[in-house]
């Protein structure tokens, strides 16, 4: 799909798409590149964000999509959208840090949730983000995610999801109501 104003277009990621979609992910969240965009985890990660292994993973899950947002030919964003019975979940979500702050999130969160109602017909998008992300989270409440105030512990000790530089890392879930 098309969408005249931003120039993106919308599709499925495949097999080749692993790498790009790594390295995009890698600098919306981590690392010094990530802090040209608001983003960044820099601060309370190190370490990896995600790997080509658990990218492929997505790709190749039959409940699973991962959405790439292309311009210009090259992958700008992307998200996961998941099928969990009545509601979908998000993540996976980045967009690249220099073009972060000017509504290109917006657009990708919106055709994530329209693609999610219409392919699955779900009513509900969840999706877990670290509790101390404030900004991060006020962005999504703007966008009518609501905090749930549930609570699921970081996995420290397990490096493939980064080196916390801090210990009270949870992960709370925000839901939608899709219309």
């Amino acid at each position: 799909m098309d969408t005249p104003a931003t120039g993106l277009t919308f599709r499925d990621a495949t097999d080749a798409d692993v790498e790009p979609l790594v390295a995009l992910v890698e600098s919306a969240y981590r690392g010094d590149s990530s802090r040209a965009g608001w983003t960044t985890e820099a601060d309370i990660l190190e370490g990896q964000r995600t790997d080509p292994e658990g990218v492929l993973r997505v790709i190749k899950s039959p409940d699973s999509r991962l959405l790439t947002a292309e311009q210009d030919g090259r992958i700008v964003a992307c998200c996961q959208l998941e099928h969990r019975g009545a509601h979908a979940y998000f993540g996976m979500f980045a967009v690249s840090p220099v073009l972060q702050g000017a509504g290109l999130g917006k657009v990708v969160m919106a055709e994530a949730e329209r693609q999610a109602r219409a392919t699955w017909g779900v009513t509900e998008m969840h999706m877990t983000v670290i509790s101390v992300r404030s900004d991060l989270i006020a962005w999504y409440e703007r966008r009518g995610y609501r905090r749930t105030g549930k609570m699921t512990p970081f996995p420290y000790g397990d490096e493939r999801f980064g080196i916390p530089q801090r210990d009270d890392l949870q992960f709370e879930l925000l839901v939608k109501k899709l219309a």
